[in-house]
C-alpha cells in the first residue's frame, strides 16, 4: 500500500498509536503533520521519524481549540500543497468510577476527543472538497460499545461513543464529496497512556493480566491499530465509509 505525495495530518501524533501512524505513512511516501499538547514531545517524534525535516511538520497545542485545529490543516496546506487524510487520534484514559467523576473530567473527555474529533474534521473537510475527495479515520473504542467492569470508564466510553456517531454521520452527509469517514474500535493496546495514571512497575504488571480479555490471547500494539487506519485511509477502502471496525483481539466477537 503506498501514500506517495499524499498529506496526512495526525492529532495525538506525538505518542503511541499516532505515532505509528505517522511512522507507517512516512515510510510509505506521505507526507505528514502531528499535533499534540506537548511541543517537546512532538519535536523528539518529528526528529526521531524525519530527521531532515523534509516531509513532517508539528503543531502543538490542544485539538479541542478550534484554532488549533484550522492551524493543523493551515500548515498541511502550507508546508505541503493541502491534505488529503485526516487521522483524528487525540484522547485521554483514566479509569474512574462513575460516583468519583467530576465536571471536570466530564469537560476533558468531551473536549479532547468529541470536540477534538469535530472540529479537526471541521477544519479539514473544505480543504479535501477542494482535492476532490479524501479520508478521515477516527480512533474510536470498543469501550464506547462494551462496558467493562475491571476498568469503569463512564466518561470516556460516552465520549468516544460520540465519535462512532460523529463517523457515521459524516460519511453520510460527506459521500458526495468523495469524502470517507471511518474509524477503529480497538480494545487494550499497549501505549504510553496508560503511564499518565499508572507507575511504571504498576504498568508492567497490570497490562499482562489484560491478555487473556483479548481470544487471540494478547494486548494489542500500536502497529496492529496503525495498520487498520492504513487499510481505511487508503484506495483499497474505497468503497468503505461510515464503518467502526474493531480492532480488538476479538473482544467484541464473544468470548472464547
Amino acid at each position: 500500500m503506498t501514500f506517495q505525495g499524499k498529506v496526512a495530518a495526525i492529532s495525538g501524533g506525538g505518542t503511541g498509536i499516532g505515532q505509528e501512524v505517522a511512522r507507517a505513512l512516512l515510510e510509505r511516501g506521505a507526507s505528514v503533520v502531528i499535533n499534540g499538547r506537548r511541543s517537546e514531545v512532538l519535536a523528539a517524534t518529528a526528529a526521531q521519524l524525519d530527521p531532515a525535516g523534509k516531509r513532517i511538520a508539528t503543531v502543538a497545542g490542544s485539538i479541542a481549540d478550534p484554532e488549533v485545529a484550522q492551524n493543523l490543516v493551515r500548515t498541511a496546506v502550507d508546508r505541503f500543497g493541502g491534505l488529503d487524510i485526516l487521522i483524528n487520534n487525540a484522547g485521554i484514559f483514566k479509569p474512574t468510577p462513575f460516583l468519583e467523576h467530576t465536571a471536570d473530567d466530564l469537560d476533558r473527555y468531551l473536549d479532547i476527543i468529541v470536540k477534538g474529533t469535530f472540529f479537526a474534521s471541521q477544519a479539514a473537510i473544505p480543504e479535501m472538497q477542494r482535492r476532490g475527495g479524501g479520508a478521515i479515520v477516527n480512533v474510536g473504542s470498543m469501550w464506547a460499545d462494551h462496558a467493562v467492569g475491571a476498568t469503569p470508564s463512564s466518561a470516556y466510553s460516552a465520549a468516544k461513543a460520540g465519535v462512532h456517531a460523529l463517523t457515521r454521520n459524516l460519511a453520510i452527509e460527506f459521500a458526495g464529496s468523495k469524502i470517507r469517514v471511518n474509524a477503529v474500535a480497538p480494545a487494550v493496546v499497549e501505549t504510553p497512556v496508560y503511564g499518565t495514571f499508572m507507575s511504571e512497575t504498576e504498568v508492567a504488571e497490570v497490562l499482562p493480566t489484560f491478555n487473556a480479555f483479548h481470544p487471540i490471547g494478547r494486548n494489542g500494539q500500536p502497529q496492529d491499530v496503525s495498520e487498520a487506519i492504513l487499510f481505511l485511509a487508503g484506495d483499497n477502502a474505497g468503497w468503505i465509509t461510515g464503518a467502526v471496525l474493531p480492532v480488538d483481539g476479538g473482544v467484541t466477537a464473544g468470548r472464547s
